[in-house]
C-alpha cells in the first residue's frame, strides 16, 4: 500500500531560531489512526500544522525537506493551499464553534465551496453528525445555537464540521484535552468508524489514550522521531530506551 502522506528529512525552524523539527521522516497510510506522542515541545503540533501548511502563518519560519500528499509535494509552486486545507482538515484542542446554529456550522464551509443544493447540504449535515457520533443528540435542534452545546458536543461538532467537507485526512491536535471522561470515550469510539473512510493523524491527550486509539505511532523528542511502530511495539515492547522511559512515566 502506498502512503497517503510521506515526510522525508524534514526540518523546521521558527523565526526566533528555535529548531522545532530535525530530520523527520515518516510514512502515514490510508485508513489508519496514526498517533504522534511525546513530551511538551517535542514538535508534535508543529508537524501537524506543516501537513496542511498552517505553518505558513508563522512569519519568518523556514523548512527543509519534503512532505508529499498523494505523491505530490505540498510545497510545490502553484498548489491550491485552500484545497489542501480542505483535504487535510484540522481539529484543534479547544473547540471553536462558529457563531450561529449547529446547521450553520456545518454548511458554512460547504457554501463557501459553492454548494447550494439544499438536499446535498442536508445530507452532508446528517452524515457528518452521524460520523462524529452527535446526530442522535442534536437532530431535533439543528437550528439552535452551537454555543448551547456542552464541551464534548462542541468538540464533536468541530469534528463533524471538518468531515462535512469530505477530507482525505483528519488531523486532531489533542482533541479531548478539555473533555470529561465520558465525552473523551465518545470521541475515541468514533475514531474506529472514522478510519474506515479517512486517515486520522492525532496528538493524544496522554500515552494511555495513544495506546487505546492508535494503529501505529511515532514517539517524538526534542524535534526528532525516536521510534515508529505498531501499538504493540511502541507501548508494550519499545526498542529505544527513551521511548520506554517516556511510556513508563520516568520523564515527561
Amino acid at each position: 500500500m502506498n502512503p497517503i502522506i510521506s515526510i522525508e528529512n524534514l526540518f523546521f525552524t521558527y523565526a526566533d531560531g528555535t529548531e522545532a523539527l530535525r530530520d523527520v521522516t515518516l510514512e502515514i497510510f490510508p485508513n489508519e489512526v496514526f498517533v504522534l506522542f511525546g513530551p511538551s515541545r517535542a514538535g508534535k503540533s508543529t508537524l501537524l500544522r506543516l501537513l496542511n501548511r498552517l505553518s505558513d502563518l508563522n512569519e519568518g519560519s523556514r523548512h527543509q525537506g519534503s512532505i508529499r500528499f498523494n505523491d505530490r509535494s505540498i510545497f510545490e509552486r502553484g498548489i491550491d493551499v485552500i484545497d489542501l486545507r480542505r483535504r487535510i482538515s484540522m481539529v484543534f484542542a479547544i473547540p471553536t464553534p462558529l457563531p450561529g446554529s449547529i446547521r450553520d456550522n456545518l454548511t458554512y464551509g460547504l457554501k463557501m465551496a459553492g454548494v447550494r443544493d439544499a438536499s446535498i447540504l442536508d445530507e452532508r449535515v446528517e452524515r457528518s453528525l452521524q460520523q462524529a457520533a452527535l446526530w442522535d443528540e442534536v437532530k431535533d435542534r439543528l437550528d439552535t445555537s452551537a454555543f448551547a452545546l456542552s464541551g464534548g458536543q462542541k468538540q464533536r461538532l468541530c469534528i463533524a464540521r471538518s468531515l462535512a467537507l469530505e477530507p482525505d485526512v483528519v488531523v486532531l491536535d489533542n482533541p479531548t484535552s478539555g473533555l470529561d471522561p465520558l465525552s473523551t470515550a465518545t470521541v475515541e469510539e468514533s475514531l474506529y468508524e472514522l478510519k474506515k473512510q479517512y486517515t486520522i493523524i492525532m496528538v493524544p491527550h496522554s500515552v494511555q489514550q495513544g495506546a487505546r486509539v492508535a494503529d501505529r505511532a511515532a514517539f517524538l523528542l526534542d524535534g526528532e522521531v525516536v521510534e515508529v511502530g505498531s501499538v504493540s511495539q511502541l507501548f508494550v515492547r519499545p526498542q529505544d530506551q527513551r521511548t520506554e522511559d517516556y511510556v513508563t512515566g520516568r520523564f515527561g
